[in-house]
């Protein structure tokens, strides 16, 4: 038996080449806020609803024992979904656009609250990142 209940996504953890571009992308273009930076092990964490996204520097003490940065022959994660609502398609695109992001198609897709609409899209440093709304039952 297993002595603990998984409650949900505590944080994601992203090795980026250029920090600020990543800040701007995460909090201007999909809203997370500045929580706390570690300057010491280049690390700033960023506020996505209840989860963090962190971002680790490539030269800070925590990127340099990574290895390579991130790259098309050397990802550091396929993607991971951040849950959003409403889902107004038009409005989400449109925002998207309008932040210089190509969206990729809306479709249903699984996730933790069953079938409901996503959209895939990409950071700067090529990490895959799906916008996934609320369930449609």
């Amino acid at each position: 038996m297993i002595p603990f209940r998984l409650r949900g996504l505590d944080h994601v953890v992203l090795r980026v080449a250029d920090l600020e571009r990543s800040i701007r992308f995460y909090c201007d273009v999909l809203g997370c806020t500045l929580e706390k930076t570690q300057e010491r092990l280049g690390l700033t964490h960023l506020r996505a609803g209840d989860t963090l996204i962190d971002l680790v520097t490539l030269d800070g003490e925590i990127g340099r024992a990574g290895g390579a940065g991130p790259g098309k022959e050397g990802r550091n994660v396929d993607h991971f979904a951040l849950r959003i609502a409403p889902f107004d398609a038009a409005a989400v695109v449109s925002h998207l656009r309008a932040h210089g992001v190509e969206p990729g198609e809306v479709v249903s897709r699984f996730g933790a609250e069953g079938d409901g609409p996503s959209i895939y899209i990409t950071d700067p440093d090529g990490n895959g990142v799906e916008l996934k709304g609320p369930s449609a039952t």
